[in-house]
């Protein structure tokens, strides 16, 4: 059962990732990136900390944040795996999804299609702001969302990590590419 859900998402992925590449050309460089899930304590705050390490601009700030409880820690598998990536999660702390936030963010990064329809109806952001990191997998893909590895130990939050990696080094492929233009 679970295999034939995954067919749409195989079938349609080539043309998602094609979609979702040309939508971020066409718009300028942002400067605001704002990365969600859903807990904040696995896949965003590693995307988010990816994305800092390997844009290499000082000029682009890059936030995570998700829907469900402020202040949490990251669990010691997600610590775990996020090291041997050369990211320290040991300090991190959950923050929850504002307004605030979702509105300074020029471009907002979440890990599947329900974040993205909440970030659209909940916040009023445009579909064209919110990119689902998975699109951008440049690999065969059985998921267009990347897994929540919560409860499911190390070795899935590892496959996970890598997943975010290769989709993350998509993304800033792409905004290294982009014009740089202020926001009035």
């Amino acid at each position: 059962m679970k295999r034939l859900r995954s067919v749409p998402d195989r079938l349609l992925h080539t043309s998602r990732r094609r979609a979702a590449l040309a939508s971020l050309a066409a718009r300028p460089r942002p400067w605001r990136v704002l990365v969600v899930c859903n807990g904040n304590i696995f896949r965003s705050p590693f995307a988010a900390a990816v994305l800092r390490r390997t844009l290499g601009s000082p000029g682009i700030q890059v936030d995570s944040a998700g829907f469900i409880g402020p202040g949490r820690r990251a669990p010691p598998d997600a610590v775990a795996a996020a090291t041997k990536h050369g990211i320290d999660l040991s300090t991190h702390r959950s923050q929850l999804v504002t307004a605030q936030l979702v509105r300074a963010a020029d471009l907002i990064v979440v890990m599947d299609a329900i974040q993205r329809r909440i970030i659209c109806e909940r916040f009023g952001r445009a579909r064209r702001d919110v990119v689902l990191l998975g699109d951008l997998d440049p690999e065969r893909v059985t998921s267009r969302a990347i897994e929540d590895p919560v409860e499911q130990g190390v070795d899935v939050c590892e496959r996970v990590y890598v997943r975010i990696e290769r989709c993350a080094g998509e993304l800033v492929r792409v905004l290294g590419r982009l014009r740089s233009e202020r926001r009035a």
